[in-house]
This record gives structure tokens, sequence and C-alpha cells, in this order.
């Protein structure tokens, strides 16, 4: 295996601020998965751990000389931390940065709890607010209600309405595939909210746990995704981006960017548990218990002894960390293996294809397809990019 040039420092630092959550989605890797060590950490972050966690941003910023830096304010539900012990947390985050490095605060909610109590501490510290919802009530309810089994999907909506009322406060929607959902009705819906971006996101899944199939031998959530993009492209009056299928333009055109999903670019983000702990890929929890903690805390540890650690290493390596069917596509700038979570078994660890690798294929085959259609090839692009 090839030796990296060095570790990349992390630009991007998720803070999970609060480790509790008002509505249980069923597919939640924090709690409704296979590790649930959240439910023992403490329900919000304590101000001296926010202060730590200052610190070493702090000196890895001064260290690695970073201009600007991403702050993500994450759970559970980061709102359940209280406007008030959230604006200190975002206080103690920006005393902590060296002069001369820009901070950039960002935060994904379930939207239910936004106010204008909310909104006025976002508008005094620049926090760009992501609000996740699956697509219209029946699509959304399919898997985010309440713990009482109630719909989420309308508190949810008021509160992407109150976002809007301050649009340079509104980042944009983050959905699931569900495949038993329309894709073409879930983006218009989406689409309706005029967000800036729509990510969406695959289900969770290993090889041990695959994801759910009506038919094994049809790259199903290509498909799915490809009938996105259709409808993305179908209203030239859309302006927001759709940021998987964005990703999948630049990639196709050789731009190398730090993107987890895809590509083979190292990724730069690394998580602050509520308790201090540092963590890689918090996704990880969906693998199996422990996957995703690395034994330090933001006390004891610099994050540059989390860019040392062996469980992050493989993140610098690119192609030679992949399965050699991986190695081995002509596709593999563009997907990159796969996500981290979805390539793993328990017999073989991380080095398997993704377990969406046809509906990676497909769908990238088809937004390259569409594009050659209007003039551009990325295949060519691709293969002279360096």
């Amino acid at each position: 295996m090839t030796e990296p040039q060095g570790p990349l420092p992390f630009r991007t630092f998720i803070l999970k601020v609060a480790n509790r959550c008002n509505i249980d989605c069923d597919y939640c890797f924090v709690f409704n998965s296979r590790d649930q060590a959240a439910r023992r950490l403490p329900a919000r972050m304590d101000l001296a751990v926010a202060q730590a966690a200052a610190r070493r941003i702090g000196e890895h910023a001064s260290a690695h000389r970073l201009r600007t830096i991403h702050v993500v304010l994450h759970g559970g539900e980061p709102l359940l931390s209280g406007v008030g012990h959230m604006a200190s947390l975002l206080e103690a985050v920006r005393k902590g940065a060296p002069a001369g490095t820009r901070v950039h605060f960002e935060l994904q909610t379930n939207g239910t709890l936004v106010s204008g109590a909310w909104l006025n501490l976002f508008e005094r510290y620049e926090v760009a607010v992501g609000v996740s919802l699956d697509g219209p009530p029946r699509a959304n309810d399919r898997h985010r209600l309440t713990h009482a089994g109630r719909s989420s999907a309308a508190s949810a909506a008021r509160g992407i309405e109150l976002l809007r009322s301050r649009p340079h406060l509104f980042a944009g929607l983050l959905a699931v595939v569900d495949l038993a959902n329309d894709p073409v009705e879930v983006h218009d819906y989406l689409a309706a909210f005029e967000p800036p971006v729509i990510d969406f996101g695959l289900p969770h899944a290993t090889h041990d746990d695959p994801p759910h199939r009506n038919d094994p031998s049809v790259p199903e959530y290509g498909l799915w995704m490809s009938r996105v993009y259709d409808a993305w492209l179908a209203r030239p009056a859309y302006q927001h981006s759709v940021r998987m299928l964005e990703d999948i333009v630049a990639l196709s055109s050789g731009v190398r960017g730090s993107v987890e999903t895809l590509g083979l670019a190292p990724p730069t983000s690394v998580v602050i548990e509520s308790d201090g702990s540092i963590e890689g890929v918090d996704t990880l929890r969906s693998v199996e218990e422990g996957a995703s903690w690395l034994g330090l805390d933001v006390f004891h540890h610099s994050f540059d002894d989390a860019l040392a650690h062996p469980k992050l290493l493989h993140r610098q390596y690119g192609r030679d960390a992949l399965a050699a069917k991986c190695r081995a596509c002509p596709l593999v700038e563009v997907c990159g293996g796969g996500y981290l979570p979805h390539r793993f078994s328990a017999a073989r660890g991380y080095r398997n294809p993704s377990v969406y690798c046809a509906d990676l294929e497909h769908l990238i085959r088809h937004v390259q397809d569409s594009l050659r259609q209007h003039g551009w090839n990325p295949y060519a692009a691709a293969a002279s990019s360096p």
C-alpha cells in the first residue's frame, strides 16, 4: 500500500451538542442502530467540554494555518440544548478560534423546535441551518415519527417556513431515500420550499445488513436518484442544487474535492461527542458497537493525535484502500468505492465494494450520459484530469 504524503488537517468539526431527540426516526444511526452508546452519553454538551473542544480546534487551526473552518452543531436534536446554552457553546468556539481564522457555523435540525428566539441566535452567530425532511407528510412519516408515533411533518414544515423568513440562514434540506416514495414527488415537494441545496442520503446499510430492495437484481436506488436527476433538469427555473448529483458532475470532470460519500479525496471532518470523546466517522455506529470510537478525547488529546489514529489512516490511502473490484473500475474516481459504512462486512472489514455499487454505477452513468447528450464529454474530462 502506498504511503500518503501526510494526512490533511481537519477542516470540519462536528459537535454533538445534544444526545437526545424529540422524534424517533427508525433509521437513525445514533439511537436506532447497532451502537447504543449515545444513550449513555450526556444529554447535552457541557460548557467545559465545548471550551476544551474550542481550544483543540484553535490549536489545530493555528498549527495548520487554516484560514477557514466549519463547525457543525449536531445531535440528536441540537435545539434540545436550549437557546441560552447554545449561545454559550457558540461563544466558546468563536473565542477559541485564532486570529485570522474564519469560523463558519452550521447546524442540522429536524426543524420542529425552530422559533423566533432560535432565529435571532442564528442571526447573531451567522449559523447556517439545514433541516431534515424526507418529503411530503405521507413520505416523511414512513420513518420520521414522534416518540408517541405521531407525524412530525407539520412541525418540520412550520420550522422550514420560519427559516425561509430569513433566507440567508437557510442552508437546505436533507432527505433519506426510500424506495416506497415517488422520487419526483419527493424532489418537487422539497423544491417548493426553495432551499439552496437538497441533499439526498442513501439508507445506512452493510453487507451483513443490506438495504431493502424489491428486486435485488435491479439497481433500484440508482434508478430512484436518476429520476430525481431528470426531475431536477426538467425545470430550468429551479435554482437549488442537488448535492449528490452536483458532486457526481464535479468528480466526473476531474475535480478532486473532499466529499465523504463519493470520490477518493481524504475526508477532512471529525466528530466531538457530548462528553468530549473524538470520533472519526460517526455513521459507523450503524456497523457495529464501538466502530466509530477512537479512545481519544479533547481533554487529553489533540486533533493531530486523531489524524494519526489507525482507524482514520485508511482515509488517506484513496484507491489503495479499496477492494480489487473497485480499483479496477473505470468509475472509481467518481464513486470512490462508496461511503465507508456501506462497504463493511464482518468477514472482510471495509475492503468491499459498497452495497450500493450497482446503484452508484447506474446513477453515475445516467448523469454522465445526460451530460454527453448536452455536448460535454465527462469521460474525456475525467481521463484528462491530473
